[in-house]
């Protein structure tokens, strides 16, 4: 019986790896055509963000560096494809790279895959299939941000009264709240004018926006026509 202890070597290795996935170098007009294509994918995915946006600290660094990270995932990728070896080490770099900005939004996170995700399609040259998955998954998250979907429920209205403090204010006010709204929560109760009034802050969800005049009317006598004013909010309402 014939044995080896021959070990292969890392080289031979690399090697045969190159031919089973049948990898080779793009040519320096695929690389341009590559880039370019990145750059304007990755513009639509910055487009899509910023006409998305929903919070109150929006970022341009932030846009921007999204362009930058689809673009240079493309040209690693591009790089890497070709050579086992750069590949390896290009791994063990970015394993120890870490984010040094905290993103504010958890949707932020995911537009940073969707950069380097479309940037990974690029580099590994399947063009229709990158442009066929930033169209799809950009109508996705326009059309969820258009419904506003998966939003909490959000008072539509915020309600303060002022009732005598020597009344019971739940029995006041509260016949009057279920007639005009879908649902209410009390949100703050304090003591004004040296004790004499009790100020009632509520969040309310209207049955109807035109029984607001109707609304306020029915408050003010049942509150003995003291003040009462009520805003618009987008406050949610707690759970």
């Amino acid at each position: 019986m014939e044995t080896s202890n021959d070990i292969p070597h890392p080289d031979s290795l690399l090697q045969f790896m190159e031919r089973f996935l049948d990898l080779s170098l793009p040519s320096a007009g695929e690389v341009v055509l590559a880039m370019l294509l990145s750059l304007a994918l990755n513009l639509v995915i910055a487009r899509v963000y910023r006409s998305t946006y929903r919070g109150t600290r929006y970022s341009q660094d932030f846009v921007q560096a999204l362009v930058i990270i689809g673009m240079v995932t493309t040209i690693l990728i591009m790089v890497v494809s070709g050579n086992g070896a750069i590949a390896f080490g290009m791994f063990a770099a970015f394993s120890v790279i870490r984010f040094r900005r905290e993103l504010p939004q958890a949707r932020d996170v995911g537009f940073v895959f969707f950069a380097m995700s479309i940037g990974m399609v690029v580099g590994a040259r399947f063009y229709g299939t990158a442009l066929l998955i930033t169209l799809i998954v950009s109508a996705a998250i326009w059309i969820l941000t258009r419904i506003d979907a998966f939003a909490p429920e959000r008072a539509s209205h915020l309600l303060s009264v002022r009732v005598d403090s020597d009344n019971d204010f739940a029995a006041e006010i509260n016949p009057v709240l279920d007639r005009f709204t879908v649902k209410h929560q009390l949100l703050r109760v304090a003591s004004v004018q040296a004790g004499m009034l009790t100020e009632l802050r509520y969040g309310i969800q209207l049955r109807e926006e035109n029984q607001l005049a109707s609304f306020v009317e029915a408050l003010q006598q049942s509150c003995g026509n003291n003040r009462v004013v009520i805003v618009p909010t987008g406050q949610a309402f707690d759970t």
